[in-house]
Formats: structure tokens, sequence, C-alpha cells
């Protein structure tokens, strides 16, 4: 049996799996990209992929990164890849070094600290980005971006032993291009993400909106978390095809939740929108 109830959005050939509420557990997991992003209290349905991209260290969304590796570990898997901004790496260490010393056993882990910039490879092709937010010191998102190359119009008709003659000469005959997948943008405050054309324009958005009712925005601000007004402002400088919002609060029903999403954004976008916590998962 499963140790969590994960919630679960098929979009394409995509499943995203997780739970996210706010202060409780983040955890949102594309097994068919080998990535989870954020651990939260390391759910079973987790411990089989490679690669956790951690967005910061507040506990809803770290606590089960130990546990992740350990088990990983008992079960005779490679070390789990842990991608996390680089401040959090010293602390990250000490916590595995102390569990395994409660264990009695040592936790491998492969920590990789990264800052706004960076690139890890995940798999052929397929390839983290990461970009700074606003929420706690050092906190980044991620992009997954699937890069390729696509031969030149002047090459298109070529034969086989044509292209293999000009790649010989050293011609390039090929432009790399990049499609971004899937955005995360983790914790944060409402910050302008379209100036970076691959959040802009990732197929599939990952967004929190964490807050709803209008007394709540100054609680937004002080969390640097987005509420709903500025998300609507946020949203309409995007292109991506779908949006799913996290981090929701149990502040506010789900219900009220989706109404006031229907009060406040337009239709377009509306049918963009997927609510992981909602059952029913339309809007």
């Amino acid at each position: 049996m499963a140790s969590h109830n994960l919630h679960k959005i098929t979009i394409d050939d995509l499943d995203i799996i997780g739970y996210s509420v706010a202060g409780e557990e983040t955890v949102v997991a594309i097994p068919q990209l080998d990535v989870s992003f954020d651990v939260g209290k390391a759910p079973d349905q987790i411990i089989s992929i490679n690669n956790i991209l951690l967005t910061h260290g507040h506990m809803d969304h770290a606590a089960g990164l130990a546990y992740y590796l350990s088990h990983r570990n008992f079960c005779s898997q490679t070390p789990g890849t842990v991608l996390a901004p680089a401040n959090l790496i010293p602390p990250i260490r000490q916590i595995i070094d102390a569990w395994g010393q409660l264990d009695g056993t040592a936790v491998p882990a492969n920590l990789v600290g990264v800052k706004p910039g960076d690139e890890y490879k995940i798999k052929p092709n397929l390839f983290a980005r990461v970009f700074p937010t606003k929420h706690s010191f050092g906190s980044v998102g991620y992009t997954v971006i699937e890069k390729r190359k696509k031969i030149k119009p002047e090459f298109a008709n070529l034969t086989g032993p044509q292209i293999v003659e000009l790649k010989k000469q050293g011609i390039q005959i090929d432009n790399p291009i990049e499609i971004p997948i899937v955005t995360y943008l983790g914790d944060t405050a409402l910050i302008d993400f379209s100036q970076l054309d691959y959040i802009k324009k990732s197929k599939i958005l990952i967004t929190e909106c964490t807050f709803y009712l209008e007394e709540q925005i100054e609680r937004a601000k002080a969390g640097r978390h987005i509420h709903i007004s500025e998300f609507a402002e946020m949203i309409e400088k995007f292109e991506n095809e779908h949006i799913v919002i996290v981090h929701t609060t149990q502040r506010t029903a789900m219900k009220e939740i989706k109404t006031i999403i229907k009060n406040k954004l337009p239709a377009a976008i509306r049918k963009k929108i997927i609510l992981l916590m909602d059952k029913s998962k339309t809007v």
C-alpha cells in the first residue's frame, strides 16, 4: 500500500502526481521525466524517481529528503540526485549524515548545489534549468527543457551520404532548438517571470497561488506567496497551454477558491487551469 494518497493529473503523455497544501506538504512529481519538484514527506510513489529538484529548504517541501535517499539505498537503488540551492547543501549534508548515524548505515546521496542560470542533465536531451524566485534566501525554480537539433531548410532534401560529407567538411547543417516542457515556480512572491522566455512559453506551468480572499493580501506579501489578484496579473503575460495551481491554503475551501478564480480570471485563462488538490479537477 502506498504511503500517500497523491492526486494525479494526466496531460498528454505526462502524469503529474503530488500533494500540495500550504504549510503541510508539497511534492509534485512527473515520473516520465524522472523528476520530483520538492520532496514533501517522501511518499513511496516518488522513491524510484532519480532526481529531486528542491526549490527551498522549508520543512513542508524538504522534510522527506533523508528518507527518500535512505529508502533508495534500502531497496538497492542507485543514490538519488538532489538538486538544491547551493546554500542548502551543507545543512542537507549534515542532516543526511546525522540520520546515517542514527540508522547505523551511511546514506549515499548525489547532492548538487545550483544557482540561477545553471543547467543539469536529467536524461539525454533533457535538462533542468534553474531560475531565481522570491521566497527564502537562495530559493529557485526549475524548467525542464528538451534540446533537439533541427536541420536547416537549405539541407532538408539532401541524402544521407551528402549530409555526412558536409559534416566531414565542418559545415553546420542544423540549428539547436529548445522545447520547454514544464516549469515549476515553487513558493514565490510575484516577480516578472515572463522575462524568461522558457518560462513564458513552457507547455505546462506549475505555479503556486496560495491565497484568495481580499483580507489575505497582506498575509501573502508577508510570506512571499502569490495572491489571486497578483496571479491574474502574472498569468496574462504567459503563453502556457496548461496551468497547474498548487500550494493552496486550507484556510479557504476549494469550492470558494474555484468561485473566486471564476470571478477573477477570463474564460480563456480558466480553461487552461487545473487545481492539483481539486478532486473534480475542473475550474
